[in-house]
């Protein structure tokens, strides 16, 4: 099936494409999949050069994900993954299979976590691994904000410090019952997402193409975050549309996380083990 643009991402996702093949050149004709997982929570890669990549997996938007599907689509690449190109990855960030999505994204996370060990010029923003994103908003009282996202830590602060806010869910069942009353389904972003102070977006919204109208909807004295596996890329292009700090993913050892999240595991299975919290903060040089 022939591959189209998606238009809300092109430019995020194509900006920072093009920054990894400038800074990488010819390295990066050499770089290939080793390993490529497509989990039930996260979908992850391993590099030729060592990198490690994740995204998350919408298994929910996958309209084949049921047993045997006639029409076996969702992955036509299965079974000759390894040894393929980084570059032909690259390609499928704006595939409409949405599950090659998920594996160029992660591909698009393991060439940045190959970026930064190789020395690209970071400019005006820092790394800081061992940190959690949720931990560097500052609550301050009066304070609006407002989440797209079942983001459970992020909400359990969000009570516990009495935090005016709202949540923009597509799947109300993963909101509890003490969290409803905060709800607001996702048509309702224009009407809020301009009154919030601070903005807090699921990196899930990269993947399906939302995040840059949210972006264009908040204002720009906001502090925006986008958080999540999906979100541990290069921040430029992210940065000059307004995002103030992006918390990812920062891969120690791949292949035991490549293991973990083949059984199905989640961040609980390999933060501090495998993997690192990563927070990449704006406006900070290191």
């Amino acid at each position: 099936m022939k591959a189209r643009v998606y238009d809300m991402d092109n430019i995020l996702l194509r900006e920072t494409a093009a920054r990894i093949e400038g800074f990488l050149g010819d390295a990066l004709d050499a770089l290939t999949l080793e390993r490529a997982v497509l989990g039930l929570f996260f979908t992850g890669v391993k590099l030729s050069d060592g990198s490690g990549g994740l995204c998350f997996t919408p298994v929910k938007d996958i309209p084949q994900a049921v047993c045997c599907p006639s029409e076996a689509k969702a992955m036509p690449l299965s079974g000759s993954l390894r040894d393929r190109p980084a570059r032909a990855c690259l390609e499928d960030l704006f595939h409409e299979n949405i599950l090659r999505r998920t594996l160029a994204i992660a591909a698009l996370n393991a060439l940045s976590a190959s970026c930064w060990k190789s020395g690209i010029e970071r400019g005006s923003y820092s790394l800081e691994t061992g940190v959690d994103a949720f931990d560097v908003i500052d609550l301050k009282p009066g304070q609006k904000t407002v989440v797209v996202g079942a983001l459970v830590p992020l909400l359990k602060k969000l009570l516990a410090a009495g935090a005016e806010f709202r949540v923009l869910e597509q799947d109300v069942s993963t909101l509890k019952p003490r969290e409803m009353p905060f709800y607001l389904p996702p048509e309702r972003a224009p009407e809020v997402v301009p009154q919030a102070d601070i903005l807090v977006i699921t990196g899930a919204t990269i993947l399906n193409g939302t995040l840059l109208g949210l972006l264009a909807l908040a204002r720009k004295d906001a502090g925006i975050f986008v958080a999540g596996p999906t979100a541990s890329m290069l921040p430029d292009s992210f940065f000059s549309h307004g995002v103030s700090c992006m918390g990812g993913v920062m891969v120690t050892k791949p292949d035991e996380l490549l293991d973990v999240i083949g059984e199905a595991g989640s961040g609980y299975h390999f933060f501090g083990k495998f993997a690192e919290r990563l927070i990449i903060r704006r406006g900070r040089t290191g």
